[in-house]
Protein backbone atom coordinates (compact mmCIF):
# COMPACT_ATOMS: atom_id res chain seq x y z
CA UNK A 1 0.00 0.00 0.00
CA UNK A 2 1.36 3.41 -0.97
CA UNK A 3 1.67 6.12 1.68
CA UNK A 4 2.50 8.78 -0.87
CA UNK A 5 0.84 12.14 -0.30
CA UNK A 6 -1.83 13.11 -2.84
CA UNK A 7 -0.63 15.28 -5.68
CA UNK A 8 -1.13 19.04 -5.13
CA UNK A 9 -4.06 20.83 -6.71
CA UNK A 10 -1.71 22.45 -9.24
CA UNK A 11 -0.37 19.18 -10.62
CA UNK A 12 -1.44 18.92 -14.29
CA UNK A 13 -3.28 15.61 -13.87
CA UNK A 14 -5.27 16.78 -10.85
CA UNK A 15 -6.04 20.12 -12.44
CA UNK A 16 -7.30 18.32 -15.54
CA UNK A 17 -9.80 16.43 -13.35
CA UNK A 18 -11.00 19.61 -11.66
CA UNK A 19 -11.05 21.90 -14.68
CA UNK A 20 -14.55 21.00 -15.99
CA UNK A 21 -16.00 21.92 -12.57
CA UNK A 22 -14.04 25.17 -12.48
CA UNK A 23 -15.18 26.17 -15.96
CA UNK A 24 -18.78 25.38 -14.97
CA UNK A 25 -18.26 27.55 -11.90
CA UNK A 26 -17.53 30.49 -14.19
CA UNK A 27 -20.61 29.83 -16.31
CA UNK A 28 -22.84 29.67 -13.23
CA UNK A 29 -21.38 32.88 -11.84
CA UNK A 30 -21.95 34.68 -15.15
CA UNK A 31 -25.54 33.46 -15.34
CA UNK A 32 -26.29 34.57 -11.78
CA UNK A 33 -24.65 37.95 -12.36
CA UNK A 34 -26.86 38.40 -15.42
CA UNK A 35 -29.96 37.43 -13.45
CA UNK A 36 -29.29 40.08 -10.81
CA UNK A 37 -28.59 42.73 -13.44
CA UNK A 38 -31.90 41.99 -15.17
CA UNK A 39 -33.59 42.33 -11.76
CA UNK A 40 -32.15 45.85 -11.46
CA UNK A 41 -29.44 45.11 -8.89
CA UNK A 42 -26.12 46.92 -8.67
CA UNK A 43 -22.99 44.84 -8.10
CA UNK A 44 -20.82 46.11 -5.26
CA UNK A 45 -17.33 45.36 -3.95
CA UNK A 46 -17.20 45.53 -0.16
CA UNK A 47 -13.84 46.07 1.49
CA UNK A 48 -12.37 42.92 3.01
CA UNK A 49 -10.50 44.63 5.88
CA UNK A 50 -12.97 45.70 8.56
CA UNK A 51 -12.87 46.95 12.16
CA UNK A 52 -15.18 44.06 13.12
CA UNK A 53 -15.49 40.74 11.30
CA UNK A 54 -18.97 40.07 12.65
CA UNK A 55 -20.38 39.58 16.13
CA UNK A 56 -21.71 36.05 16.31
CA UNK A 57 -20.43 33.93 19.18
CA UNK A 58 -19.31 30.92 17.17
CA UNK A 59 -17.90 32.76 14.16
CA UNK A 60 -14.09 32.84 14.05
CA UNK A 61 -12.16 35.45 12.09
CA UNK A 62 -8.67 36.04 10.75
CA UNK A 63 -7.03 39.06 12.40
CA UNK A 64 -4.23 41.16 10.97
CA UNK A 65 -2.44 44.38 11.92
CA UNK A 66 -2.47 47.69 10.11
CA UNK A 67 0.48 50.07 10.31
CA UNK A 68 0.06 53.82 9.97
CA UNK A 69 2.62 56.16 8.36
CA UNK A 70 4.28 56.76 11.73
CA UNK A 71 4.28 53.07 12.64
CA UNK A 72 1.13 53.20 14.76
CA UNK A 73 -0.64 49.84 14.92
CA UNK A 74 -4.23 48.72 15.13
CA UNK A 75 -6.10 45.47 14.58
CA UNK A 76 -8.20 44.83 11.49
CA UNK A 77 -10.07 41.69 10.51
CA UNK A 78 -10.74 39.87 7.25
CA UNK A 79 -14.51 40.00 7.00
CA UNK A 80 -16.58 36.85 7.53
CA UNK A 81 -19.32 38.41 5.41
CA UNK A 82 -19.82 41.68 3.50
CA UNK A 83 -22.97 42.28 5.53
CA UNK A 84 -21.82 45.24 7.63
CA UNK A 85 -20.46 47.11 4.61
CA UNK A 86 -23.56 46.31 2.55
CA UNK A 87 -25.87 47.70 5.22
CA UNK A 88 -23.89 50.93 5.28
CA UNK A 89 -24.44 51.17 1.53
CA UNK A 90 -28.18 50.69 2.06
CA UNK A 91 -28.08 53.53 4.57
CA UNK A 92 -26.24 55.60 1.95
CA UNK A 93 -29.10 55.17 -0.50
CA UNK A 94 -28.51 51.94 -2.45
CA UNK A 95 -31.71 49.94 -2.87
CA UNK A 96 -30.80 46.61 -4.50
CA UNK A 97 -27.23 45.32 -4.30
CA UNK A 98 -25.35 42.05 -4.68
CA UNK A 99 -21.79 40.77 -4.47
CA UNK A 100 -19.75 37.63 -5.05
CA UNK A 101 -17.67 38.29 -1.94
CA UNK A 102 -14.47 36.55 -0.94
CA UNK A 103 -14.89 35.88 2.78
CA UNK A 104 -12.73 34.29 5.46
CA UNK A 105 -13.61 32.09 8.43
CA UNK A 106 -11.16 30.49 10.83
CA UNK A 107 -11.60 27.05 12.45
CA UNK A 108 -13.52 25.84 9.38
CA UNK A 109 -12.25 23.05 7.12
CA UNK A 110 -14.01 19.98 5.74
CA UNK A 111 -15.94 18.68 2.72
CA UNK A 112 -18.28 21.70 2.86
CA UNK A 113 -16.06 24.24 4.66
CA UNK A 114 -12.98 26.19 3.62
CA UNK A 115 -11.07 29.04 5.31
CA UNK A 116 -11.57 31.26 2.23
CA UNK A 117 -14.70 30.95 0.12
CA UNK A 118 -17.17 32.90 -2.01
CA UNK A 119 -20.41 34.16 -0.57
CA UNK A 120 -23.13 35.45 -2.84
CA UNK A 121 -24.88 38.14 -0.82
CA UNK A 122 -27.78 40.35 -1.88
CA UNK A 123 -30.13 42.92 -0.35
CA UNK A 124 -33.51 44.38 -1.31
CA UNK A 125 -34.88 47.48 0.43
CA UNK A 126 -38.62 47.60 1.00
CA UNK A 127 -39.04 43.87 0.28
CA UNK A 128 -40.35 41.24 2.72
CA UNK A 129 -38.04 38.36 3.44
CA UNK A 130 -40.40 36.02 1.60
CA UNK A 131 -39.17 37.68 -1.62
CA UNK A 132 -35.75 36.20 -0.90
CA UNK A 133 -37.30 32.74 -0.75
CA UNK A 134 -38.40 33.21 -4.36
CA UNK A 135 -34.92 34.53 -5.21
CA UNK A 136 -33.32 31.40 -3.76
CA UNK A 137 -35.61 29.10 -5.74
CA UNK A 138 -34.81 31.00 -8.93
CA UNK A 139 -31.06 30.80 -8.32
CA UNK A 140 -31.17 27.04 -7.70
CA UNK A 141 -32.91 26.37 -10.99
CA UNK A 142 -30.65 28.81 -12.85
CA UNK A 143 -27.48 27.16 -11.50
CA UNK A 144 -28.68 23.67 -12.42
CA UNK A 145 -29.84 24.76 -15.87
CA UNK A 146 -26.50 26.46 -16.55
CA UNK A 147 -24.60 23.38 -15.38
CA UNK A 148 -26.75 21.11 -17.54
CA UNK A 149 -27.98 19.23 -14.47
CA UNK A 150 -31.47 17.91 -13.82
CA UNK A 151 -30.79 17.33 -10.13
CA UNK A 152 -28.68 18.72 -7.33
CA UNK A 153 -26.65 15.97 -5.69
CA UNK A 154 -24.32 15.41 -2.76
CA UNK A 155 -23.05 12.09 -1.44
CA UNK A 156 -25.96 9.99 -2.65
CA UNK A 157 -28.70 12.51 -1.89
CA UNK A 158 -30.56 14.44 -4.55
CA UNK A 159 -32.98 17.36 -4.83
CA UNK A 160 -34.97 18.71 -7.76
CA UNK A 161 -33.76 22.30 -8.34
CA UNK A 162 -36.84 23.07 -10.44
CA UNK A 163 -39.34 22.08 -7.74
CA UNK A 164 -40.88 24.65 -5.43
CA UNK A 165 -39.10 24.36 -2.06
CA UNK A 166 -40.90 22.94 0.93
CA UNK A 167 -41.41 25.58 3.62
CA UNK A 168 -41.11 24.35 7.21
CA UNK A 169 -40.91 26.41 10.41
CA UNK A 170 -38.43 25.50 13.14
CA UNK A 171 -41.35 24.72 15.47
CA UNK A 172 -42.83 22.32 12.90
CA UNK A 173 -39.44 20.68 12.26
CA UNK A 174 -38.68 20.15 15.97
CA UNK A 175 -42.13 18.62 16.47
CA UNK A 176 -42.01 16.46 13.31
CA UNK A 177 -38.49 15.09 13.58
CA UNK A 178 -37.75 15.21 17.32
CA UNK A 179 -41.13 15.35 19.07
CA UNK A 180 -40.12 18.59 20.83
CA UNK A 181 -42.36 21.61 21.47
CA UNK A 182 -39.69 24.21 20.72
CA UNK A 183 -41.75 27.33 21.35
CA UNK A 184 -42.73 26.09 24.78
CA UNK A 185 -39.10 26.80 25.75
CA UNK A 186 -39.01 30.26 24.16
CA UNK A 187 -40.37 33.42 25.73
CA UNK A 188 -40.09 37.07 24.73
CA UNK A 189 -36.48 37.86 25.53
CA UNK A 190 -35.79 34.68 27.50
CA UNK A 191 -35.42 30.95 26.94
CA UNK A 192 -35.92 27.88 29.11
CA UNK A 193 -32.66 25.96 28.90
CA UNK A 194 -33.69 23.27 31.38
CA UNK A 195 -36.97 22.70 29.59
CA UNK A 196 -35.32 22.25 26.19
CA UNK A 197 -32.61 20.03 27.67
CA UNK A 198 -35.22 17.75 29.25
CA UNK A 199 -37.17 17.53 25.98
CA UNK A 200 -33.99 16.77 24.06
CA UNK A 201 -33.00 13.99 26.46
CA UNK A 202 -36.46 12.47 26.08
CA UNK A 203 -35.89 12.51 22.32
CA UNK A 204 -32.62 10.62 22.75
CA UNK A 205 -30.26 13.55 22.18
CA UNK A 206 -27.24 13.56 24.47
CA UNK A 207 -27.07 16.78 26.50
CA UNK A 208 -24.17 17.87 28.72
CA UNK A 209 -24.77 19.38 32.14
CA UNK A 210 -23.30 22.74 31.09
CA UNK A 211 -25.05 22.99 27.72
CA UNK A 212 -26.89 26.26 27.18
CA UNK A 213 -30.26 26.55 25.46
CA UNK A 214 -28.41 27.43 22.24
CA UNK A 215 -26.13 24.40 22.61
CA UNK A 216 -29.10 22.06 22.94
CA UNK A 217 -30.93 23.79 20.08
CA UNK A 218 -27.90 23.27 17.81
CA UNK A 219 -27.53 19.61 18.80
CA UNK A 220 -31.15 18.83 18.00
CA UNK A 221 -30.95 20.78 14.75
CA UNK A 222 -27.80 18.98 13.57
CA UNK A 223 -28.70 15.48 14.77
CA UNK A 224 -32.45 15.31 14.18
CA UNK A 225 -33.54 18.07 11.80
CA UNK A 226 -30.88 18.72 9.16
CA UNK A 227 -30.60 15.09 7.97
CA UNK A 228 -34.21 15.34 6.75
CA UNK A 229 -33.90 18.66 4.89
CA UNK A 230 -33.64 19.06 1.15
CA UNK A 231 -34.40 15.44 0.23
CA UNK A 232 -36.08 15.21 -3.16
CA UNK A 233 -36.73 18.94 -3.26
CA UNK A 234 -35.18 21.99 -1.55
CA UNK A 235 -36.34 22.97 1.93
CA UNK A 236 -36.76 26.45 3.38
CA UNK A 237 -36.44 26.24 7.16
CA UNK A 238 -37.91 29.45 8.58
CA UNK A 239 -39.03 31.35 11.68
CA UNK A 240 -35.95 30.75 13.82
CA UNK A 241 -36.32 31.65 17.48
CA UNK A 242 -35.20 35.26 17.89
CA UNK A 243 -32.58 33.96 20.32
CA UNK A 244 -30.91 32.33 17.25
CA UNK A 245 -31.21 35.28 14.88
CA UNK A 246 -28.95 38.07 16.14
CA UNK A 247 -29.27 40.17 12.98
CA UNK A 248 -32.92 39.55 12.08
CA UNK A 249 -36.03 41.45 13.10
CA UNK A 250 -38.72 39.67 15.11
CA UNK A 251 -41.98 38.67 13.43
CA UNK A 252 -44.67 41.22 14.32
CA UNK A 253 -47.21 38.43 14.80
CA UNK A 254 -44.99 36.44 17.21
CA UNK A 255 -41.92 38.17 18.73
CA UNK A 256 -40.60 34.80 19.93
CA UNK A 257 -39.47 34.03 16.37
CA UNK A 258 -37.57 36.06 13.81
CA UNK A 259 -37.75 36.68 10.09
CA UNK A 260 -34.89 34.30 9.35
CA UNK A 261 -34.76 31.32 7.03
CA UNK A 262 -32.15 28.89 5.77
CA UNK A 263 -32.21 27.09 2.42
CA UNK A 264 -31.25 23.40 2.27
CA UNK A 265 -30.75 20.95 -0.58
CA UNK A 266 -29.45 17.37 -0.24
CA UNK A 267 -29.02 17.96 3.49
CA UNK A 268 -26.63 20.85 2.78
CA UNK A 269 -27.23 24.36 4.10
CA UNK A 270 -26.95 26.71 1.13
CA UNK A 271 -28.31 30.09 2.23
CA UNK A 272 -29.16 32.16 5.29
CA UNK A 273 -31.56 35.09 4.98
CA UNK A 274 -33.11 37.76 7.20
CA UNK A 275 -35.65 40.44 7.39
CA UNK A 276 -32.97 42.85 8.61
CA UNK A 277 -32.97 44.31 12.11
CA UNK A 278 -32.62 48.11 11.91
CA UNK A 279 -33.01 49.08 15.57
CA UNK A 280 -29.52 50.20 16.70
CA UNK A 281 -30.20 49.78 20.42
CA UNK A 282 -31.57 46.27 20.02
CA UNK A 283 -28.73 45.36 17.66
CA UNK A 284 -26.17 46.58 20.20
CA UNK A 285 -27.85 44.52 22.93
CA UNK A 286 -27.71 41.40 20.79
CA UNK A 287 -24.11 41.97 19.73
CA UNK A 288 -23.04 42.45 23.35
CA UNK A 289 -24.83 39.24 24.36
CA UNK A 290 -23.14 37.34 21.53
CA UNK A 291 -19.70 38.68 22.46
CA UNK A 292 -20.26 37.83 26.13
CA UNK A 293 -20.98 34.26 25.08
CA UNK A 294 -17.90 34.25 22.85
CA UNK A 295 -15.79 35.43 25.76
CA UNK A 296 -17.25 32.71 27.98
CA UNK A 297 -16.67 29.89 25.49
CA UNK A 298 -13.51 30.95 23.63
CA UNK A 299 -11.91 33.59 25.82
CA UNK A 300 -12.05 36.33 23.18
CA UNK A 301 -14.40 38.88 21.68
CA UNK A 302 -14.51 41.09 18.59
CA UNK A 303 -15.11 44.85 18.51
CA UNK A 304 -18.56 46.21 17.75
CA UNK A 305 -18.66 48.30 14.59
CA UNK A 306 -20.03 51.63 15.84
CA UNK A 307 -20.41 52.92 12.29
CA UNK A 308 -22.73 50.02 11.52
CA UNK A 309 -24.96 50.89 14.47
CA UNK A 310 -25.06 54.51 13.35
CA UNK A 311 -25.93 53.39 9.81
CA UNK A 312 -28.78 51.18 11.02
CA UNK A 313 -30.56 54.29 12.29
CA UNK A 314 -30.66 55.56 8.70
CA UNK A 315 -31.12 52.24 6.91
CA UNK A 316 -34.55 51.63 5.37
CA UNK A 317 -36.44 48.36 5.95
CA UNK A 318 -34.71 45.65 3.94
CA UNK A 319 -34.18 41.94 3.53
CA UNK A 320 -30.88 40.25 2.78
CA UNK A 321 -29.52 36.80 1.97
CA UNK A 322 -26.13 35.10 1.93
CA UNK A 323 -25.65 31.99 -0.21
CA UNK A 324 -22.59 29.75 -0.24
CA UNK A 325 -21.67 30.00 -3.91
CA UNK A 326 -19.07 27.22 -3.81
CA UNK A 327 -21.62 24.84 -2.27
CA UNK A 328 -24.15 25.73 -4.95
CA UNK A 329 -21.59 24.87 -7.64
CA UNK A 330 -20.78 21.62 -5.80
CA UNK A 331 -24.40 20.49 -5.78
CA UNK A 332 -25.03 21.57 -9.37
CA UNK A 333 -21.96 19.61 -10.55
CA UNK A 334 -22.17 16.66 -8.14
CA UNK A 335 -18.81 17.44 -6.49
CA UNK A 336 -17.91 15.71 -3.22
CA UNK A 337 -15.53 18.26 -1.67
CA UNK A 338 -15.39 22.04 -1.79
CA UNK A 339 -11.75 22.00 -3.01
CA UNK A 340 -12.97 20.49 -6.28
CA UNK A 341 -14.69 23.76 -7.21
CA UNK A 342 -12.07 26.23 -5.91
CA UNK A 343 -9.46 27.45 -8.40
CA UNK A 344 -6.67 27.71 -5.79
CA UNK A 345 -7.51 26.04 -2.46
CA UNK A 346 -5.86 27.20 0.77
CA UNK A 347 -2.99 24.84 1.76
CA UNK A 348 -3.73 22.25 4.41
CA UNK A 349 -2.19 22.83 7.85
CA UNK A 350 1.19 21.12 8.12
CA UNK A 351 2.69 21.17 11.66
CA UNK A 352 6.12 20.29 10.23
CA UNK A 353 6.38 23.62 8.41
Amino acid sequence: MSNAAPSPWWSPERHADRRPLLVARGRIKAAIRGWFEVQGFTEIEAGILQVSPGNEAHLHAFVTEALGPAGERWALYLHTSPEFAAKKLLAAGETAIFEFARVFRNRERGPLHHPEFTMLEWYRTGAPYETLMADCAALLSLAAETAGSRVLSFRGRTADPFAEPDRVTLAEAFDRFAGIDLLATVGQGEVDGEGLAAAARSAGVRVAADDTWSDVFSKVLVERIEPHLGDGRPTILCEYPTHEAALARSKPSDPRVAERFELYACGVELANAFGELTDPAEQRRRFEAEMAEKQRVYGERYPIDEELLAALAKMPPASGAALGFDRLVMLAMGAQRIEQVLWTPVPEFDPSR
